[in-house]
């Protein structure tokens, strides 16, 4: 054993070994100065450091890190692991049982993708100066620098431990990360993914490396189906939760996913992130684990604690991975003999050269040059023969783009065929060689909760009249990268509609997943496209149902689903409204629980239910209309929480409602994107709102604006905006007609004529602002 007498002075670099840098030096310090018997927390590598027995820079710490009897000789003999980056050819020759492919699950903001880039850190994807730090750290990682939260001495001040992040922070911490919208809001909307090689003991093939294939996943309750897409093409999920924080509404959300998925489920892993703050509580959070999240057949000691932020656990992660996360398996060949090419494509996106697929090689080899073709699963064979298409690139991602020519069984990576037709290419649909097109051989396929179902649709037009089809070409490109979009084109004949009538002219139907997903649709297509777009409020899908009465037709009940406001029935026809309703689970701390019952009863909720999560969290249940949870639930859920709060929706049918259409009128005429629906008992106080907020958001013109909100024949609000007043008895700073009063009252005359023939032709410049005074009129 080493005797160390005291602790080194994180300040006094003097007492520094040689080759130890500052970064390492105040973590061992720090551990040193928390431990009754400081040899016990030191590694042997940190020992060396403190005795000055050995020089050790970055370098040779990554030599101890990954030495292994196992090894091969030519990764034992560099100074550096293997990075895919370099030594790509390398994969050529790792076999599908050495193949891993896991993607990260959490709740918004539990670290997903700090914890991802750390990974791409650790094994070279992200350059050399990033490894060696990432190295260092794991040879240094054991486990002191987390806060004991049972240990008084948690309350003193300890050094700060710095760990090279500061100098990789800005560029390489959200690597992953890599749409403007996600840098802006600091959120993932896209899953993303990446290719690296790590070694490892498990490795069967000759190399002694693994190829690891990581999916990084949105944790917005907008964008689950991207997680549930994603499961669908990996064989091992990692569940974090921050270990401040411990179970959230969405926990449970991606929890469940990877549930309903058995029994070909990935397998589930869970850890903790963010360990070394100070309000951390992984025992807690563990024990929590364990008693909520039902069917987990884990040990609470199993969980491993992380942070991205102190390089903790980073590499204890990735062994966990390599150990318990299984391979893909192989996909039988049916009658077909030899080779065969099986590649679905997991994403696309569009670019200046056509569409581009990240596919998942299933079997076979996809090499440059080959002829293929794509089928699309479950349709008849008679439609599964598509045209020809010849490979002109084919690579893996790193998440950046790297030309490789050929992608083997268990990989995955990008491909460019000359496809211009972004519908042709979306995720599940499978790449064969033309040769195999019509042959009788088992096709992968995905399950039917994969495929992203609309919760809500608005209208989107071009705020130039002559801007649809670039608006319409954007939209389709754009569709391809984000499958929870159902685009349709739209029409402005008629009275308006989802058309958007004389006001908006011809537009687009869009289908949503929430009224996030709205905001970054919007974002995307000023930041990619250039093209700023107005979107009309969201609507939901009503459920109608007419019944035979006077002046009807009818002599049978009709049931119907509406999502277009201009269907819905007149105040006469014999009618009963259903409109769908979701139940909601809340995660809130306890002193906001009688903000948010008062929030939910406002909502309309009802069945509502409340459970103790621990001592400190609730956790809320409660049936309510989706229509009131998509216009500001979320955002008033976070004001009466002071941020807190997190929700989660699932779908619970459809429920009988008094409902009332409220209609906007400008100056007589109905503005269909404008109507919305609301509880009658509320209408009258929602339409005023609604015309306040137009009042203030309309532009003034020559002549007078009437804004009124009629709910069947009854107009229930009104406002007005005055016309601007035009000076028609001075011209040139000369008054006309030399003070005549006969000339004056005839250009008065004159001018009140025009402004009311102007009341009736002019046409109010509809803005973004005016449909956000629908979409916030609850605020």
């Amino acid at each position: 054993g080493v005797h160390v007498r005291q602790a080194p002075s994180t300040n006094n670099i003097a007492m520094r070994p040689l080759g130890c840098s500052r970064s390492l030096f105040v973590r061992t310090a720090a551990a040193i100065g928390r431990s009754r018997e400081p040899s016990k927390c030191l590694s042997p590598t940190l020992v060396d450091f403190l005795v000055g027995r050995e020089r050790c820079s970055p370098k040779s710490a990554s030599r101890r890190l990954f030495s292994s009897k196992d090894s091969s000789s030519s990764s034992s003999t560099s100074d550096m692991p293997p990075s895919i980056l370099e030594d790509y050819e390398i994969i050529k020759d790792i076999p599908l049982e050495d193949v891993r492919s896991f993607g990260f699950i959490a709740h918004i903001d539990h670290g997903k993708s700090s914890l991802s880039s750390r990974i791409l850190e650790l094994t070279g994807n992200l350059g050399r100066p990033a490894q060696q730090l990432a190295l260092a750290a794991a040879v240094t990682d054991d486990g002191t620098v987390i806060p004991s939260e049972n240990d008084e001495s948690n309350n003193e001040q300890t050094p700060t431990i710095s760990t090279g992040k500061e100098k990789v922070n800005k560029e390489q911490i959200d690597a992953l990360d890599t749409l403007d919208v996600e840098k802006q809001r600091g959120i993932t909307v896209k899953a993303s993914a990446a290719s690296m090689l790590y070694p490892h003991p498990s490795a069967k093939g000759k190399t002694g490396y693994l190829l690891l294939n990581m999916y990084d996943t949105p944790g917005h309750v907008d964008f689950g189906r991207e997680v549930t897409r994603s499961l669908c093409f990996i064989q091992g999920a990692v569940l974090l939760l921050d270990a401040t924080q411990g179970i959230q509404a969405q926990t449970w959300s991606v929890y469940d996913k990877v549930m309903a998925l058995k029994p070909k489920e990935p397998k589930l892993l869970i850890a903790l992130t963010k360990v070394d703050l100070e309000a951390a509580r992984p025992i807690h959070c563990a024990v929590t684990v364990s008693e909520w999240l039902q069917d987990w057949e884990g040990d609470p000691d199993s969980i491993l604690n992380t942070s991205a932020r102190s390089r903790i656990g980073i590499k204890a992660l990735l062994d966990s991975v390599c150990d318990q996360v299984p391979p893909p398996e192989s996909m039988d060949n049916g009658n077909v003999k030899g080779d065969i090419l099986r590649a679905q494509v997991v994403d696309s996106w569009y670019d200046d050269r056509g569409v581009n697929c990240l596919v998942r090689v299933v079997s076979g080899q996809l090499t440059e040059s080959d002829r293929v073709s794509i089928v699309h699963p479950g349709q008849e064979e008679g439609t599964r023969s598509g045209d020809s298409y010849s490979v002109q690139e084919v690579g893996i991602v790193t998440p950046k783009p790297l030309r490789t020519k050929v992608l083997y069984p268990g990989q995955m990576g990008y491909t460019r065929f000359g496809l211009r037709d972004p519908r042709q290419a979306m995720p599940g649909t499978v790449v064969l060689w033309t040769k195999q097109v019509g042959m009788d051989m088992p096709i992968p396929q995905l399950p039917s909760d994969a495929v992203s179902k609309s919760v809500l649709y608005a209208s989107v037009h071009p705020e130039e009249a002559d801007g649809f089809e670039d608006l319409f070409n954007a939209v389709e490109r754009l569709a391809l990268n984000d499958t929870g979009l159902e685009v349709q084109r739209t029409s402005a004949q008629g009275d308006g509609g989802e058309g958007g009538g004389p006001f908006l002219g011809p537009g687009l139907r869009v289908g949503f997943q929430g009224l996030l997903h709205v905001e970054v649709f919007r974002q995307r297509l000023s930041d990619e496209f250039g093209i700023e777009a107005i979107v009309t409020p969201p609507k939901v899908k009503y459920r109608v149902t007419l019944s035979p009465g006077k002046g009807s037709n009818l002599k049978d009940e009709i049931t119907k689903t509406i999502e277009d406001l201009s269907e819905w029935p007149d105040s006469g026809t014999k009618s009963t409204i259903e409109e769908p309703i979701v139940l909601v689970r809340v995660v809130a701390r306890v002193e906001d629980a009688g903000g948010v019952m008062d929030l939910i009863s406002r909502k309309r909720g009802t069945e509502l239910e409340t459970k103790p999560l621990d001592e400190e969290q609730w956790v809320f249940t409660a049936k309510m209309p989706w229509a009131e949870v998509v216009i500001d639930f979320h955002d008033q859920l976070k004001n009466v929480t002071a941020g807190f709060g997190s929700m989660d929706t699932f779908e619970a049918g459809y429920a009988k409602g008094n409902l009332s259409k409220v209609d906007i009128m400008l100056n007589g005429d109905a503005v269909d994107p404008l109507a919305f629906v609301c509880h009658k008992d509320v209408a009258q106080r929602e339409a005023r709102v609604v015309c306040k907020k137009l009042q203030e958001v309309l532009p003034r013109q020559q002549f007078v604006t009437v804004i009124q909100a009629k709910a069947g024949s009854k107009v229930i609000a009104s406002e007005r905006i005055q016309a601007y007043r035009k000076d028609v008895l001075t011209k040139s700073g000369k008054t006309v007609g030399g003070g005549d009063m006969t000339r004056k009252k005839k250009l008065l005359e004159k001018q009140k004529k025009g402004k009311k023939r102007m009341q009736h032709t002019g046409k109010v410049q509809l803005s973004q602002a005016a449909f956000n005074s629908v979409i916030t009129r609850s605020s």
